[in-house]
């Protein structure tokens, strides 16, 4: 077959796989085209869906945030009133009618037995001892009185260390009456309670003159 007839057909076919080519990448542009647009159109559709239910979740919302505020403040009423239950703490108590007291050749504990109040329970008028039920600052008061032909020492202590005294020297065949009162920081579990010096004496009575008395200013 001569050049002239050859390269006529060849070109012919050329241009017919090009074509179907180009035909076929017009096919898959259009379908790529048609799935965009099913896909926007499906977006569309659960956008609108989606405005159809917000009226019914923002209101589920706003109940849940009410709900919330509400259990929020239960609990902080709660809590403060378990915290008002549970520190309440203040005790009073004197020696009662025991006469002259003392004196003594060693220094002892008071055990002050005639309880006026004893809330919370953390005064023990068996030992005279005053146990912190909770870290905090508390408010302490010891009076006595005595007959000062002879001394009178009554000594606060906080876990063995002195804090505070009460002393009268003896002066002459009468009764006198001494008192101090002091504000300490405890902590859970320490002991307060007052002595009586070695030597010396207190007196008290149905009038209720020597007293040791306590109570919580604040928890910290």
């Amino acid at each position: 077959m001569s050049c002239t007839i050859l390269y006529p057909l060849l070109l012919l076919l050329f241009s017919c796989a090009c074509m179907s080519e180009v035909q076929q990448e017009e096919k898959e542009v259009q379908t790529e085209g048609t799935e965009r647009l099913n896909e926007e159109e499906s977006a569309v559709l659960t956008s609108a869906e989606f405005q159809h239910f917000l009226p019914g979740i923002y209101a589920e919302l706003a109940e849940l945030r009410s709900t919330m505020r509400s259990l929020k403040y239960r609990l902080e009423v709660t809590e403060e009133q378990l915290r008002k239950k549970e520190y309440k703490v203040a005790f009073a108590a004197t020696l009662g009618p025991i006469g002259n007291f003392g004196p003594f050749n060693t220094e002892i504990t008071l055990a002050y037995q005639d309880v006026f109040v004893n809330e919370g329970r953390a005064y023990n008028p068996t030992t005279g001892i005053f146990t912190a039920p909770v870290k905090g600052v508390y408010f302490f008061t010891i009076s006595g009185h005595n007959r000062s032909s002879r001394g009178m020492g009554l000594r606060l202590f906080k876990n063995g260390q002195q804090m505070i005294t009460v002393y009268n020297h003896p002066l002459s065949d009468r009764y006198d009456t001494g008192s101090n009162s002091i504000s300490l920081t405890l902590e859970r579990g320490d002991h307060v309670y007052v002595r009586l010096r070695e030597n010396t004496w207190v007196f008290d009575n149905v009038n209720d003159h020597t007293s040791f008395v306590g109570h919580l200013l604040y928890s910290l």
